[in-house]
């Protein structure tokens, strides 16, 4: 009877720790990666669209994003849309594609990503904490309608909040993580 409340809240919580890890891969590790970059919207024929949408994006080294255009005329919408995002990157064009060089990152630049990286975490823990708060109200409102009984009520509460706590260890150990590797130089 409670199983259903149970499984969303599951499924829920594993698709906020998935968007932890979304958030966490754009983050700027001193490494290049697609990732960085794949999600900027670009200006394309009068719509915004993903960078990931209209060229193809490569790491030909630890250092460098290489952004080749499917379509050449793309080109300066690309370069444009990558200097007016946050990542404070000057994209070159050499009239095939557009190379992005990531500088070494500063130490006062580490601790500002890794403030970053905890303000994620903690809105994650946030969304998994709404999550209990929506199926413990479930639960509550089956008890008060007689469908299920108190003892029912408090295993439920109980495997609610053995799920929300491996949700919130996931949430730590990916944070300290990626901690670790933008601190690492």
């Amino acid at each position: 009877m409670t199983e259903p409340i149970i499984q969303e809240l599951k499924t829920k919580g594993a698709a906020a720790i998935e968007h932890l890890q979304s958030e966490f891969s754009k983050l700027q590790t001193g490494r290049a990666s697609a990732a960085l970059v794949e999600t900027i919207m670009v200006d394309s024929y009068g719509t915004k669209m993903p960078l990931k949408s209209l060229a193809n994006i490569t790491v030909p080294d630890a250092k460098t994003i290489s952004i080749q255009p499917w379509d050449r005329g793309q080109i300066a919408s690309v370069e444009k849309a990558i200097r007016d995002s946050s990542l404070g990157l000057n994209p070159m064009n050499n009239g095939i594609a557009v190379h992005l060089n990531l500088p070494p990152l500063t130490e006062e630049r580490r601790k500002e990503l890794v403030k970053v990286l905890f303000k994620y975490a903690e809105e994650a823990k946030i969304a998994i904490r709404n999550l209990r708060h929506d199926a413990l109200g479930k639960l509550k409102a089956m008890e008060k309608d007689k469908e299920i009984g108190e003892d029912t009520m408090l295993v439920a509460e109980k495997e609610a909040q053995k799920h929300v706590d491996a949700f919130n260890l996931q949430i730590d150990e990916a944070a300290k993580k990626k901690e670790k590797d933008i601190m690492t130089v």
